[in-house]
C-alpha cells in the first residue's frame, strides 16, 4: 500500500501556539490605537515624543534611502517582490508556499486598506488616510512569511525559527516604518499599527493555507482509496 507524503506546512507547527499568541497581541494594539485615533488629524502624544513628522524630516543622502525604501512598498516595487517571492517558491516546487504569499500579503494589504476607511485618521490636513501605514504593513508581512517558509525549509527548532522570524519582521517594519515617518507619509503610532496589522493578519492566513491544502489531500487520499476499492 502506497501514500503521498504530506506537503510541509507553511506554518511550522512548533511556531503555531507562540504566533498564536502573539497574532492576537497584535490584533489587539491594532484595534486599540484605531480607537484612540479615529478621526484624528494630529500626531498624539507618543508620535510627539517620538517625532513630529514633516515632509523633510530627514535630508540627504538618508533621504535617498528612504525613498528607496518606500519604492518597496509602492504598486510597482511591491508587486516585484511578490513575484521574485512566488518564483522562488514554485521554482523550489512549493505551490502551497507562493499561494501564502499571495494571500498573506493581500490579505494584510486588503485588511490595512479597510482599517484606515474604518479609523478615519489623516495626516497633514490633506485628507491622507493614515492609519495603519500599508506600506510598513506589507513589507513585514512579506518578510513575515519568508521567514516562516525559511523556517520551515531549514527545519529550525522552536527557538531559532521564532528568533528568525520575529527578527525578520522587526527588520523589516522597523525599516519601512522609520521611512515612512522620515518622508513624512505617516505618524509613528501608523507604522506600528501597520505592524501589527501583518502581526496580526500573516499567522491566521498560514493556517488557514494550511488547513486547507490538509483538507485537499485528505479529499485525494480518499478519491485514492476509492479507486483503489
Amino acid at each position: 500500500m502506497t501514500g503521498c507524503r504530506p506537503a510541509p506546512t507553511v506554518l511550522p507547527p512548533s511556531l503555531r501556539v507562540g504566533l498564536g499568541l502573539i497574532a492576537a497581541l497584535a490584533a489587539l494594539v491594532v484595534v486599540v490605537l484605531g480607537v484612540l485615533y479615529a478621526g484624528h488629524s494630529q500626531p498624539g502624544r507618543v508620535d510627539r515624543w517620538i517625532i513630529q513628522p514633516t515632509a523633510d524630516s530627514v535630508r540627504p543622502p538618508w533621504r535617498y534611502v528612504a525613498l528607496a525604501t518606500d519604492f518597496l512598498g509602492e504598486p510597482a516595487g511591491a508587486a516585484m517582490l511578490v513575484v521574485a517571492a512566488v518564483t522562488g517558491c514554485l521554482l523550489l516546487r512549493r505551490p502551497v508556499a507562493a499561494a501564502l504569499v499571495v494571500l498573506g500579503v493581500g490579505m494584510t494589504v486588503a485588511t490595512a486598506t479597510l482599517l484606515k476607511r474604518l479609523v478615519g485618521r489623516t495626516i497633514h490636513g490633506d485628507g491622507n488616510l493614515s492609519y495603519p501605514s500599508g506600506h510598513t504593513a506589507f513589507l513585514t508581512a512579506l518578510a513575515l512569511i519568508v521567514a516562516l517558509l525559511a523556517t520551515g525549509r531549514l527545519g529550525l527548532g522552536r527557538t531559532a525559527g521564532a528568533l528568525l522570524v520575529l527578527a525578520a519582521a522587526l527588520v523589516a517594519g522597523a525599516a519601512m516604518g522609520w521611512a515612512q515617518v522620515a518622508l513624512g507619509a505617516h505618524y509613528p503610532t501608523d507604522a506600528l499599527g501597520g505592524w501589527c496589522t501583518a502581526l496580526a493578519v500573516v499567522p491566521a492566513t498560514a493556517w488557514l493555507v494550511d488547513w486547507t491544502a490538509d483538507r485537499r489531500g485528505d479529499r485525494m487520499a480518499d478519491a485514492g482509496r476509492r479507486e483503489a476499492r
